[in-house]
């Protein structure tokens, strides 16, 4: 497993809403959800998906697929504005299942959209979250092109488990957005994703993640790679930005607050499947990192989700 893996792996959608829509000036749809990510895929027309914390409207055309931050809402129109008359505004929420057709325009002239929403919860997928623009649109030419056609056809079929298909497909096309948003020239992916592709900082980068409870060291760590202690330090800082076990201790406390949040386990219990030999230890790198007690934060997060 590697950062990637790792960050997306409790991500999935949570309901897809779609539907044919006339999109005529000044029309818009707006999207309340409040949703931390959102996918926005035409399969038929093209629209501007225009974003409060984004400086301009980004033009999503067919083949395209777009992914708008939450949890801000953001509109889907069919001219480049960013501001709108509550009379020209249509919302949609999750589970609104053809909640933005309209009726009474040639079949030409409709836009079908499908629009995923992912509801991430914990500071795993957070972590994705932070590395990622307000708006990214990736081009026609991405690794999941091929599903368009499929999922146009999966709006129409109405067969039963049409809703758990459109999840799933949704689930493997955020992956390849993502992953080939990275991947263009002028995105700024973090480092630990530019590190995967390293000879030396990749098999570590990816040790780390396989087994973050093992008591590593900078020497055990410099093994994975078949490198010294010295130049893995160097390799590994130029590249992801700050030392090995810096890293490793940031993803450690990271994991820890949501196992903390999603089970009864002692804090001795997590200390230990963390790597951590006792409980003080970890409670004394846990606030470091987070700043509260490792107790203080499971009443917090446990709290906290009940609500959401």
């Amino acid at each position: 497993m590697d950062p990637f893996d790792s960050l997306l792996r409790s991500v999935h959608a949570d309901g897809a809403a779609f539907g044919r829509s006339v999109l005529t000036p000044p029309s818009a749809l707006r999207f309340t959800d409040g949703a931390p990510l959102t996918l926005c895929v035409p399969l038929r027309g093209e629209g501007w998906l225009s974003h409060p914390e984004s400086d301009k409207p980004h033009l999503v055309r067919v083949g395209e697929v777009a992914a708008a931050r939450g949890p801000a809402p953001f509109t889907f129109s069919a001219e480049p504005r960013s501001s709108f008359q509550p009379g020209e505004l249509r919302d949609v929420r999750r589970g609104q299942t053809g909640a933005i057709d309209s009726t009474g325009a040639d079949q030409t002239e409709r836009l079908v959209l499908l629009v995923g929403v992912y509801h991430v919860r914990g500071r795993v997928p957070q972590r994705l979250l932070g590395a990622l623009p307000p708006v990214l649109v990736v081009p026609d030419e991405h690794d999941c092109a091929p599903l368009r056609d499929y999922l146009d056809a999966q709006l129409d079929a109405g067969r039963p488990g049409r809703q758990i298909v459109l999840d799933r497909l949704l689930d493997w096309l955020l992956v390849c957005t993502v992953r080939d948003w990275f991947d263009q020239p002028d995105a700024e992916p973090p480092g630990w994703y530019r590190a995967l592709s390293d000879d030396t900082v990749g098999p570590v980068l990816r040790a780390m993640h396989d087994a973050p409870g093992r008591p590593w060291t900078l020497a055990s760590l410099a093994a994975q790679a078949g490198v010294s202690r010295s130049t893995l330090a160097k390799r590994f800082t130029d590249l992801v930005g700050e030392p090995p076990l810096t890293y490793l201790t940031d993803w450690r406390m990271t994991l820890a607050a949501d196992v903390l949040a999603e089970s009864t386990a002692t804090v001795a219990a997590v200390a230990h499947q963390l790597g951590y030999a006792d409980a003080f230890g970890f409670s004394a790198a846990f606030k470091r990192v987070h700043g509260v007690s490792p107790s203080r934060a499971r009443s917090r997060l446990s709290s906290g989700r009940k609500t959401n």
